[in-house]
């Protein structure tokens, strides 16, 4: 781990021990240098033009090579972090508008990843160059300004220990340390982006891509339970769901190696052996080479490489480091992974600045030729390697020539931020020492940007399980995390138009559901019309009928003369006939859109119709029986026999189901409506009957006429006489009875308008069973044998 020290040398007139201020407490920390260091407590000369670069300034013994270099050679990236440091520091110091007659130079520390070694570094920068006795710093030649670092958020904190107790402002190009104490934090200045806008994006890339079955492996420090704390029931609550959370084995010099390879391969292990394909990494810049470790680990240990299946999806405070034996490793396990970055562009000069540097030629830079030599896989000769075999570093290999995970030609995010926090520091410096402020610089805000790339062929998917499709609605599992659920279909009548529904919706009444049940569709009007077919065949039906029953009528009063049709009393015959004619003609009230008018005529002209014509039926039959019975030496019933007979059933049985029919439709009228509810699909405009009890009273009275026709005319099928025709009038009270027995449960099981079709059939049924079995017999003699048309036949006493 690096951080950098910002100094200002200037001339040495005095030599004079000097210790800030400590009650001194701003809580912006880059103005600290406008109180820490005023214009008059420093002698600014115009001598001091040379660039001090202190890299050789570093005492060895104190700090030995291994230990020294040991970031450098273990994260290469980190270099460039470097590089951007000296080019900031060279094009501040040449630059006469920014710091004229001062010059920075700087100092780069190694924290080790150890707190002892952060606390160390941190009390030599207040301590006398070369003697490291805290508080005890006379050495004005290289005053320490600024603090740059540190690249974790656990040596930041570290760092801020000791550096906030002498008011020295620390400028963060890392992850910010979760602070504890306020005057601590009040000499942060975080050139890292608001963490918060990072994750709101890292949470609208999930829920953009539905990628809902997440695990999740973060850093084994305070930022690593920060964000479990508070940023985790955030997902939770916009419907991420994790499998897993793990954390990173924890990596420390002091560390044992078998500990962190075991604490490795089993979270690795519980990674790659979750259903989950997208992977939230929550790291910090070093947790790379952990990740790098991951698939040279599985093949020893049998567990299942499944990674270029699955997402990684890193944090913007990881960057691409990497140990140095990693450097030719496979890097596909990375294929499609998405990372947030920070905002970064071009520095005009950067790329030739680190084109142009050679490990020889650069007596100044300590660190490059242990990068040279990692990086390049070679030695130089004076290095005390033994390079028998091995390759000799020239010192003309180029920095471009290496791939993109040892050293990027563009600046990184990272090395972005540690140039514009020298140009900060050099800027407050500037207002500090200068009484006008013209030459004010704006710092580039690190803004965070995601760079959307697809790099899939086909969007990979990260879900518990499918997705409730339309038409399903989605039921917890027991015992499972909330993203886990079962899939139920809708229940009729009900839809859901989108995914993972939690309740099916009800469509409106003029809509319903189509067979996918994922939609709503408008119900059609219906009604029996005579353009359909149904609707045109009973029509025909009921017009055949009614010329077939005006035809009868004809022929009888053509043969009105004959014996047959007198002996069964004629004008009953003309009655029935001609009530059948209009029943015929009623079915055609049936068909049609139900209107007002039609729909208060056709049930109560139905029933007076029908009334009467079996009222004629009993009326004839009961003549016959009468007759019969006259004829009885002693019998009164010659008084009943007559006209008056008939005329008194049919009157009276057509009295009473008027009466009926008036009061139902006094009391509750019939009336069109628009019915949505029986039939599912369609939308019936039948006649609302109004009260169903007074309409299966009307019924109910036809079939006691019918019934007591049915009795007498089988009481009497057995008198004699040629033209006897109670029998015939028993079988077609017998089809009667049967038609409506059966219209009874048909009419109730159907819905719309085949309701009406029964009624239709059945009035046409039973009207044709009357005309059928007591006509045609009579037809049958006059039409075919009219030799059995004579009042001889009339007189025979048997058939």
């Amino acid at each position: 781990m690096v951080g950098f020290v910002l100094w200002q040398p200037v001339p040495l007139p005095q030599v004079t021990c000097k210790i800030p201020n400590i009650e001194c407490s701003i809580s912006n920390p880059l103005p600290i240098l406008h109180k820490y260091y005023q214009p008059g407590d420093l002698i600014i000369a115009g001598i001091m033009s040379q660039i001090y670069i202190f890299f050789n300034s570093i005492d060895f013994e104190k700090c030995p090579s291994s230990d020294l270099f040991d970031d450098i050679v273990i994260m290469t990236q980190l270099y460039q972090h470097i590089l951007a440091l000296v080019f900031a520091v060279k094009e501040i110091n040449v630059n006469p508008q920014i710091l004229p007659n001062l010059t920075l130079g700087f100092h780069i520390y190694n924290s080790q990843f150890s707190p002892s070694w952060t606390y160390r570094v941190s009390l030599e920068l207040l301590s006398t160059y070369g003697r490291y006795i805290p508080n005890y710093k006379c050495d004005l030649q290289n005053n320490p300004v600024a603090v740059i670092g540190g690249s974790n958020s656990e040596v930041c904190l570290h760092m801020a220990t000791i550096l906030s107790i002498y008011k020295i402002p620390q400028l963060i190009y890392g992850s910010s340390p979760v602070g504890k104490i306020k005057t601590e934090a009040a000499f942060y200045h975080q050139m890292f982006p608001n963490l918060d806008h990072q994750y709101e994006g890292i949470l609208k890339l999930l829920l953009h891509f539905r990628w809902t079955w997440t695990g999740l492996l973060t850093v084994n420090d305070e930022n690593g339970d920060r964000f479990i704390q508070s940023v985790v029931p955030k997902f939770i609550l916009r419907g991420i769901c994790f499998d897993f959370m793990e954390r990173f084995p924890t990596i420390t010099y002091s560390s044992s190696v078998t500990d962190v390879v075991t604490d490795g391969l089993k979270t690795f292990n519980i990674a790659m052996r979750s259903t989950v394909n997208v992977l939230l990494i929550h790291g910090e810049i070093d947790s790379m080479t952990v990740l790098r470790a991951f698939p040279e680990m599985s093949e020893y240990e049998g567990i299942p490489m499944k990674a270029k299946g699955k997402v990684w999806v890193m944090t913007v405070q990881m960057d691409f480091t990497s140990l140095p034996f990693q450097r030719d490793l496979d890097i596909d396990f990375l294929h499609g992974a998405l990372s947030f970055t920070i905002h970064s562009k071009e520095v005009l000069g950067f790329q030739d600045f680190f084109q142009t540097r050679n490990p020889i030629l650069e007596k100044e830079d300590g660190f490059m030729k242990v990068y040279w030599e990692k990086a390049f896989a070679c030695d130089f000769p004076d290095s005390g390697e033994n390079i028998q075999d091995g390759k000799i570093c020239t010192g003309e290999e180029k920095l471009e020539t290496l791939p993109g995970s040892i050293f990027q030609t563009s600046m990184t995010g990272h090395s972005y931020s540690i140039y514009n926090a020298v140009y900060a520091v050099a800027h407050a410096l500037h207002a500090a020492h200068s009484s006008q402020f013209k030459h004010r610089a704006i710092v580039d805000g690190g803004w965070l940007t995601f760079w959307n790339q697809q790099v899939w062929k086909a969007l990979p998917l990260s879900l518990c399980n499918d997705n409730c499709h339309l038409g399903y609605s989605r039921t917890k599992k027991e015992g499972e995390p909330f993203c886990c659920y079962d899939c139920l279909p809708c229940p009729e009548g009900k839809i859901s138009n989108q995914k993972d529904m939690d309740d099916c919706l009800q469509c409106p009444e003029d809509q319903y559901p189509n067979n996918a049940q994922d939609s709503c569709i408008p119900k059609v009007i219906s009604f029996l019309s005579y353009e359909e077919a149904l609707g045109m065949t009973l029509a025909i039906l009921a017009l055949s009928f009614s010329f077939l029953t005006a035809l009868v009528l004809g022929i009888f009063v053509k043969h009105q003369g004959t014996p047959i049709v007198k002996a069964n009393n004629r004008n009953l015959t003309y009655a029935l006939l001609m009530f059948l004619l209009l029943s015929f003609l009623c079915a055609l009230l049936f068909i049609g859109q139900p209107k007002t008018l039609t729909c208060l005529l056709r049930q109560t002209a139905f029933g007076i119709i029908f009334t009467a014509a079996v009222s004629c039926v009993l009326a004839k039959t009961t003549i016959v029986v009468l007759a019969f019975m006259a004829t009885m030496p002693g019998s009164r019933m010659r008084k009943w026999l007559g006209k008056r007979l008939a005329v008194s059933i049919v009157l009276g049985s057509s009295l009473i189901q008027s009466t009926i029919c008036t009061v139902w439709l006094s009391t509750s009228t019939p009336f069109p409506e628009f019915n949505m509810h029986s039939v599912v699909k369609e939308i019936i405009l039948e006649c609302n009957e109004g009260s169903v009890a007074l309409f299966y009273c009307v019924l109910g009275f036809i079939g006691l006429l019918a019934t007591v026709s049915f009795c007498v005319a089988f009481l009497a099928r057995k008198l004699p006489g040629s033209f006897n025709e109670a029998k015939f009038i028993t079988f077609s009270m017998l089809v009667f009875c049967s038609v409506w027995l059966t219209f009874v449960p048909t009419y109730l099981s159907t819905r719309g308008k085949y309701m009406v079709a029964v009624e239709i059939f059945s009035i046409l049924a039973s009207s044709a069973g009357l005309l059928v079995c007591i006509f045609s017999p009579k037809l049958y003699i006059i039409l075919l044998r009219p030799e059995l048309n004579n009042k001889e036949q009339l007189r025979r006493t048997k058939q």
